[in-house]
This record gives structure tokens, C-alpha cells and sequence, in this order.
């Protein structure tokens, strides 16, 4: 018996970041969009824990027990008292070190798939908690579709949603670890006053009209400067984009992956064939949000 779950990535339509606490983290307003990029977590009996993965940078990713989905499968083991005596199988499709939230992708579809498999019968609500202290995007790839994440980004309100939204994500040709931009954050932000971070009424009322055009006119990433200055490149690729008529342009989370808005399907194609032309990105994906979050498939 096997378990499968499908699980999508994200983008940031709105990353407000607060002053560091003395925890070190920072408190965030996060608007996340789920979008229709997804790795796929299998889950096998096995004599002991073990992680495979494939597809697009599948040498990045960890195969010990630092990987998120091993975390996963380890915390609900513990909790029930259990043999973590499982496979965990990943097809990637979501970029790797992408600010698209591939690793937390992969511990939420790891949590859902072993949960079915041993038939725990974890709550939703239990489920979300394990997510949390996996890491702050892991509750929202469990989650999926839009929410507002406070705290870490863990702590959601699911959010409603008029409409799709179509996106094109350009990939860059290396990572960047998100612990290295809060640095940077941290670094450009010192001896300056860091308001609270606070979610914008306008872009929340852009989702719930489903208004790309209203959207576009808010987006933002307090992120992007950090991410710009340790990967000025992106600001290239972040012009092409501009220039073959995106409604708005930003740096996905973390980045180094760029995001760009578009009003429809045949936008984001044009776009999308732009940036492929423009030398500024290894690959280029279109994708539309919003989409459920993980879903154990038949």
C-alpha cells in the first residue's frame, strides 16, 4: 500500500517583515496564494525511514533526516509512538531554494501522506500544529488556496478569493538560502525604525474582488531589497518582465524565483515567452492561483 499526496506552491502576494525578535525570527504579515506548480509525496511501508526524491534540481535536495519531510513523518511517529518505518518518496516540480516553498511543500504532503497511511486519524487542527513547528510556511502548504499568516507566517486566516489569478515564475540560475536575506533584511534595516508589519486592506479587498489590476497596485515584498542586493541579477530579469507587459513584478518570497502578475492566460504566455528570450533566467513556468493546498490523490 502506497499513499500519494499532491501539494502546490506559493507565491507572496503581500511579505510585510517586522524588526528581528529575540528569538531571532521576525514577525510577518504573509499573504500567500497557493498556485498551481505541486510536487507529489508518496509514502511506502519500509523497514526504516528513508527519502528518494526526483525531477527539476533533485541533487539539491536532502535525503537525510534535516529534509522537511522526514521531520514530518518523524514528529507524527512520535506523537502516536510509532516505527517511522517509512519511504518517502518526492517528485519535485516546484524550484528548489525558490522562495516558492518547495521544502515546506514536501513536509506538509509527508505529514498528510503518513497520517493516512498509518490511519492516525489526526485532526486538521493537530495536523497544522505539527506543521508549525516544522516551519512557518508548512501550515499554509497544508492548507493551500490564500490565508494571511501572522506570527512566523504559522499562525492563518484563511482569506476568500474572487477570482484566479494567472503568474508567470522565472527561475534563477542558483539558490538563495533565506536565512542569508533576513541577514541582509536585518543588515540594510539597521538604525532605521521598523513599523509593525500589517497586512494591506487594499491588496485583501484586490483577492476578494478578484481585481488583478487592483492586486497589481499592491503587491509587495519587504524581502526584495535583501534579496536584490545579494542577487542584483534578479533586477534583470525583473525588468524583462516589466517590459513585455506584466501587471506587477516582484521577487517571490525569499527568492531568488521572480513572480509576475498577469491579467489572463494569453498574458502570460507573451510574458512567459519574453523572459525565455531575454537570457535573464533558467527556466520560465506559468501557473494560476488559487488552488487547494495537499491532497491525497486516489
Amino acid at each position: 500500500m502506497s499513499v500519494t499526496v499532491r501539494v502546490p506552491a506559493k507565491v507572496n502576494v503581500q511579505l510585510a517583515v517586522g524588526a528581528a525578535r529575540p528569538d531571532g525570527f521576525h514577525d510577518l504579515a504573509n499573504v500567500f496564494l497557493a498556485v498551481g506548480l505541486y510536487d507529489e509525496v508518496t509514502v511506502t511501508p519500509a523497514d526504516e525511514l528513508r527519502i528518494t526524491c526526483e525531477g527539476p534540481d533533485a541533487a539539491q535536495v536532502p535525503l537525510d533526516r534535516t529534509n522537511l519531510a522526514a521531520r514530518a513523518a518523524l514528529a507524527l511517529a512520535g506523537r502516536r509512538g510509532i516505527e517511522p518505518a517509512v519511504h518517502v518518496h518526492i517528485a519535485k516540480d516546484i524550484p528548489v531554494a525558490g522562495g516558492m516553498a518547495g521544502g515546506s511543500a514536501d513536509g506538509a504532503g509527508a505529514l498528510l501522506a503518513c497520517d493516512r497511511l498509518w490511519g492516525t486519524g489526526a485532526s486538521q487542527a493537530e495536523l497544522l500544529d505539527i506543521c508549525a513547528e516544522l516551519g512557518s510556511d508548512v501550515p499554509f502548504s497544508l492548507l493551500g488556496g490564500a490565508a494571511l499568516g501572522v506570527g512566523r507566517g504559522e499562525r492563518l486566516t484563511p482569506l476568500e478569493v474572487g477570482g484566479t489569478f494567472h503568474w508567470v515564475f522565472a527561475m534563477a540560475g542558483r539558490g538563495l538560502s533565506t536565512p542569508a536575506v533576513f541577514r541582509e533584511f536585518d543588515r540594510l534595516a539597521e538604525g532605521r525604525a521598523i513599523p509593525e508589519p500589517v497586512a494591506s486592506a487594499e491588496l485583501l479587498g484586490a483577492l476578494a474582488k478578484g481585481d488583478a489590476d487592483a492586486l497589481a497596485a499592491t503587491v509587495s515584498n519587504d524581502l526584495q531589497p535583501a534579496a536584490l542586493s545579494l542577487f542584483p541579477e534578479l533586477a534583470d530579469t525583473l525588468d524583462a518582465g516589466r517590459g513585455a507587459g506584466a501587471l506587477a513584478t516582484l521577487v517571490s518570497g525569499s527568492g531568488p524565483t521572480t513572480a509576475f502578475l498577469t491579467r489572463d492566460t494569453g498574458s502570460a504566455e507573451k510574458v512567459a515567452g519574453a523572459l525565455r528570450a531575454s537570457g535573464t533566467c533558467r527556466s520560465v513556468r506559468t501557473a494560476a492561483g488559487p488552488v487547494a493546498g495537499a491532497t491525497v490523490l486516489p
